[in-house]
């Protein structure tokens, strides 16, 4: 009951700074782009909170856990390659989506790429459909995991629980709503991540302990060997390159109101991705000490360290931070397949005349939808959730990225170039996990779609006759 106290007060107050934050959307740019009125932390910590699920939690520590710091090339990947996407792609997309009008990464493409006829835009939305649900079904099943060994409320319900806050949250005000719950959340966690571990360290074995446990697995350099180093390109290329093509990151820096304050939002973005990435590879290695028998559940690592260390009041108000990760990814992606409903498939296909009024209907009614399918999916507990991260993460990364990194960089796309490499990034990366039981060293899904996706994309681009110059909008 302490716990469940210490859980209403914290989302009481998110509860409040959402509607502080709440500004009555009148259009769809409003609610999808908060009118392109976003200021520097905003934009950071929207950014990059949005992008740290129960994964930076539970997925992350537990590979740690397990396989020691040479899993944390997953960690130094995910960070050089946001790095590269504040760098090279978020100025440039910022500026060419204000131009052509574009409120998402479809109607971009089909922009971009002069496709009058709507495939692009379908079949983007359809790749996003898949891989969002699956993504969602991964934050839905951390909630229920969560709330069952928290307060012993039955996974089935404790997932229907969850959907019901993170459809609230969507709905309540949109884009600038959730940036600012991502600012709050995304200090909130930061200070968990870091703070947590040492607290637990301290009542332990010090720091000696770490030195001890980091003997006992695999070290960020375990050999110089070929087989190794290719290892620690693919961990780190197989999670970093997924960047690229994350719609839901990407349209945060859409949403910026001056490119000019790009800069200081990619420090601001990178230092708390260091610190919280940091943070969740030294929970990770503490919860070696702490577990010397090992543990059932791996995921559970950081969970049952706290229960295990702290008052009931303080279990509940800490894991609070696990249930923030989890509602910020989860609504930043609901809010995308709500814009992909609306803007590119009812608005495009259907009634191009449509209301403002209709389709924020419209996009309302797509959360809806996508949360139950979602729902379906956890409630099939298809896979851990590292694992459905990674599939999901792969597809989407893999679909479009390639995609967007050439549609910016070349004035020589093409539309028969997109569509095969969206259809072959998508398609590699959903199949790939069955090809790594055939393989003698496991390749992350991503790697392979990534470079086969770019090049098509590059390939048929160069060769088709019949290409249309995007160099006007450059």
């Amino acid at each position: 009951m302490i716990q469940l106290f210490a859980v209403i007060f914290y989302f009481s107050l998110a509860l409040a700074i959402g509607i502080f934050s709440y500004k009555k959307q009148t259009s769809t740019e409003g609610f999808l782009m908060g009118n392109r009125s976003m200021g520097t932390w905003l934009t950071a910590l929207a950014a990059h909170a949005s992008d740290m699920s129960n994964w930076l939690f539970m997925g992350y520590p537990a590979i740690i856990f397990v396989g020691g710091l040479f899993n944390a090339w997953v960690g130094i990947g995910l960070s050089l390659c946001m790095f590269l996407n504040w760098q090279w792609i978020a100025p440039k997309l910022r500026t060419l989506t204000e131009k052509m009008g574009s409120l998402t990464l479809s109607s971009f493409f089909e922009t971009r790429l002069g496709d009058h006829s709507g495939k692009i835009r379908l079949f983007s939305a359809l790749i996003s459909f898949l891989f969002y649900a699956i993504y969602i079904a991964a934050g839905l099943i951390g909630l229920g995991t969560l709330a069952e060994s928290l307060f012993g409320i039955p996974y089935f319900f404790g997932i229907l629980i969850g959907i019901g806050i993170v459809v609230a949250y969507v709905l309540m005000g949109g884009f600038r709503t959730l940036a600012w719950l991502d600012l709050f959340q995304g200090l909130f966690l930061l200070g968990v991540i870091l703070i947590v571990p040492c607290i637990i360290l301290f009542k332990g074995g010090g720091l000696s302990s770490i030195a001890i446990a980091t003997t006992q697995k695999p070290s960020l350099f375990p050999s110089l060997k070929g087989l190794t180093l290719f290892q620690i390109i693919t961990m780190s290329l197989g999670w970093g390159l997924g960047y690229f093509g994350q719609p839901h990151i990407l349209t945060k820096f859409m949403g910026i109101s001056d490119v000019s304050k790009m800069k200081q939002s990619k420090w601001i973005g990178m230092s708390w991705m260091v610190l919280s990435l940091g943070g969740a590879t030294f929970v990770g290695l503490v919860g070696i000490t702490f577990f010397t028998q090992g543990i059932n559940n791996p995921e559970m690592v950081f969970i049952e360290m706290v229960k295990e260390s702290f008052s009931p009041f303080a279990v509940g108000l800490i894991l609070c931070a696990v249930i923030a990760a989890i509602i910020n990814v989860m609504s930043s992606q609901l809010l995308i397949i709500s814009s992909i409903l609306s803007e590119d498939l009812y608005k495009q296909l259907f009634h191009k005349e449509a209301s403002q009024k209709k389709l924020l209907f419209i996009s309302r009614l797509g959360i809806v939808t996508v949360a139950s399918l979602a729902l379906a999916v956890a409630f099939a507990h298809p896979g851990s959730i590292f694992k459905l991260v990674l599939y999901a993460w792969s597809g989407l990364g893999a679909a479009f990225g390639p995609l967007l990194i050439y549609t910016l960089y070349s004035n020589k796309a093409t539309k028969l170039g997109a569509w095969v490499g969206m259809l072959s990034g998508g398609c590699i990366s959903a199949i790939w996990p069955i090809m790594n039981h055939y393989l003698p060293v496991e390749v992350e899904p991503l790697l392979p779609a990534f470079i086969i996706s770019l090049g098509l994309n590059w390939g048929i681009s160069q060769f088709v006759s019949s290409r249309r110059s995007v160099q006007e909008w450059a």
